[in-house]
């Protein structure tokens, strides 16, 4: 049984609310219940963190480390400016895929850089809320 954790960065908390014609109606809390739903149907443990603080996001990464499989990891706006989580990730030697709602690189500017896709192992951007689905689908088919 593997374990898959969903890590979520700044302002995350707020979907539902947060500029909905760009990141849509879902809230964080209806995103990650339909996750835990999947990664338990399919027999693994399932762990969701979500945080304004990137300190708090670092340590939560340390402490994954030889506890979980496979990370899903929207890092919102720190996928485009922090080596520091970039740093983490790859310390944790977990796979992980990258999720972000919006198409970063149709909005331009900075949030076309990102930081943490070096070392994912693949990326999901600009399908929606359902791109967390189909990142926990490609971790669950490594499990298998």
């Amino acid at each position: 049984m593997a374990t898959l954790l969903l890590l979520n960065g700044p302002n995350l908390d707020r979907l539902g609310d947060r500029e909905p014609d760009i990141y849509g109606h879902d809230t964080l809390a209806h995103i990650t219940d339909r996750l835990a739903a999947q990664v338990k149907s399919a027999g693994h443990r399932f762990e969701a963190f979500q945080t304004n603080a990137e300190h708090a996001m670092i340590e939560k990464i340390h402490a994954a480390r030889g506890k979980v499989e496979g990370i899903v990891i929207n890092p919102g706006a720190w996928g485009h400016t922090s080596l520091a989580l970039a740093d983490a990730l790859a310390l944790a030697e977990v796979p992980y895929i990258e999720v972000h709602i919006s198409n970063v690189f149709a909005r331009g500017g900075r949030r076309a850089e990102l930081m943490l896709a070096g070392g994912a192992s693949g990326l999901i951007i600009g399908c929606g809320s359902r791109g967390y689905d189909l990142a926990v689908a490609a971790l669950l088919a490594r499990f298998s």
